[in-house]
């Protein structure tokens, strides 16, 4: 048994070492794109299902973008509606693509809307979820990352109410990391920037090469990055683009969406990690690669990293040594919430008004591994909307 801890521990350092030397270069300065003329032509999609809610404040405030209005068009998708979304959109000044086909998950809805929009020769197409709120900005600077060379690039995202509830914050700070932490300094190794969520821009040639947007998990967004690295593609970082989503209020809620996520990323290990791996060893495209692939895997890393846990705890049943426990709860409880307290400086939130966020961070973050546990003997299968309730107006946003 000691063996198998061993080997498991050893897995779980390359992991872990691989993950925090990549992560130390975001103290390097960013790189900035050059500024272009406006000249890519954008087609913005949102996919929307029962959000008459929001979906208004989301088309009014795309609209006005400081892009020149000749250059994109706004799509509104509802699918699956029993609701007035789509003439709420249409009121807002939207234009309404009805999704007339079954689909069951966003990754159909899009592929759907590509294969419908393609006599359109758009250059570009923006995807955004139906609680969105976007910086006025963000076509222009999508428009530079295309310009100079971009098929497929990742905007910084943020909460758009992480002062709300601690679950809210928490969805901040676990953000705030990956800006900082996973994109930020892959955007200046020349890696992918995580492609997560929404806020993304991919070319119409590069989907028209890909034939077609095929992804068949529940993880769109990270199907699609995995199918880039193959390509030798990698996603942009462009965090002038900023996108504010509207995260989960209770735990409740939180759970069963990051269920999906999990169990989709865990979908997407199972159809691709062979294939990511022998572009390893086989030298292409090895480096984007090779960091998919650990991105991927930290879903199984994490359930790994429960059995030395449970032989912890195992050890201090048979041994009494009950401090043993005691000291491994408290260490992860104190680094979980230093890491939350990082973020919220590195990411310029107000640490005092953030006080519960950051002392159950640790809660947050624990609660990913029985989730990941259920994902591994019974997967979620099924989409399931969020309801949203909708956001401060923009220029609020920063503003607890």
């Amino acid at each position: 048994m000691e063996t198998l801890i061993d080997a498991l521990s050893l897995i779980l350092k390359i992991f872990t070492i691989y993950t925090a030397v990549i992560g130390a270069f975001f103290l390097l300065p960013q790189r900035k794109h050059k500024r272009y003329a406006p000249k890519t032509r954008f087609a913005v999609l949102v996919a929307a299902r029962n959000e008459s809610a929001v979906i208004g404040q989301t088309v009014t405030q795309l609209l006005k973008q400081t892009y020149p209005k000749e250059l994109y068009d706004l799509y509104i998708i509802p699918n699956n509606c029993t609701d007035n979304t789509a003439q709420v959109a249409a009121q807002a000044g939207a234009k309404v693509l009805e999704c007339n086909v079954p689909v069951k998950t966003k990754g159909q809805v899009l592929r759907w809307a590509f294969e419908t929009l393609e006599p359109e020769q758009y250059d570009a197409y923006c995807i955004f979820d139906a609680d969105n709120l976007v910086d006025p900005a963000f076509l222009d600077r999508m428009n530079d990352a295309f310009c100079a060379g971009a098929r497929v690039a990742k905007s910084m995202q943020k909460a758009s109410n992480p002062g709300e509830t601690w679950i809210s914050g928490c969805y901040d700070l676990y953000i705030e990391n990956f800006n900082l932490m996973f994109s930020r300094p892959r955007g200046t190794l020349g890696l992918s920037a995580k492609l997560i969520g929404t806020g993304f821009a991919i070319s119409r040639e590069l989907i028209n090469e890909m034939g077609g947007f095929n992804t068949v998990t529940l993880t769109e967004d990270t199907e699609l990055a995995v199918q880039c690295a193959l390509r030798g593609e990698k996603v942009w970082w462009v965090p002038e683009a900023v996108t504010f989503d509207e995260e989960p209020l209770t735990f409740g809620v939180s759970m069963r969406q990051r269920r999906r996520w999990s169990s989709g990323v865990m979908q997407t290990f199972k159809v691709y990690a062979g294939r990511l791996l022998k572009n390893v060893f086989t030298g292409k495209h090895p480096l984007l690669c090779w960091d998919l692939l650990m991105l991927i895997a930290g879903p199984a890393m994490q359930v790994l990293a429960l059995v030395p846990g449970l032989y912890l705890i195992a050890q201090t049943f048979i041994t009494g040594k009950w401090m043993m426990l005691v000291v491994a709860a408290l260490s992860f409880w104190i680094g979980m919430m230093g890491t939350a307290l990082m973020l919220a400086v590195l990411g310029r939130r107000p640490v005092f008004k953030m006080w519960k966020t950051i002392l159950l961070y640790p809660v947050f973050i624990a609660s990913w591994y029985p989730l990941h546990l259920l994902s591994v003997f019974k997967k979620a299968t099924v989409w399931k909307p969020i309801v949203h309730q909708g956001s401060k107006p923009i220029a609020q946003l920063n503003q607890f």
